[in-house]
């Protein structure tokens, strides 16, 4: 029978302290101001959720929907501009 423990150093060599790497906090701050946006819309989506929207729902949504299209572009602009 062979034994695993000379395995098991390899196995639990890096343990794993929960945090974020400053690579995956880097990558949080780019996208931040289209999770915001994402946000925006999400509350403008609730509050009218549970009665008609009036004219004054609707604009903010569309406000909501078009911040988050600018963020999402932005973002995209920013990616293809550090990949060229």
């Amino acid at each position: 029978m062979k034994s695993i423990a000379a395995l098991q150093a390899v196995v639990t060599a890096t343990p794993f302290d929960g945090e974020p790497s400053d690579a995956e906090l880097d990558a949080i701050d780019r996208e931040m101001p289209l999770i915001l946006a994402d946000v925006d819309l999400l509350d403008a989506q609730i509050m009218s959720i549970n009665r008609t929207p009036t004219e004054l729902d609707e604009r903010r949504i569309r406000r909501a929907r078009r911040r988050v299209l600018a963020a999402r572009r932005a973002l995209a602009n920013t990616a293809a501009g550090e990949v060229a």
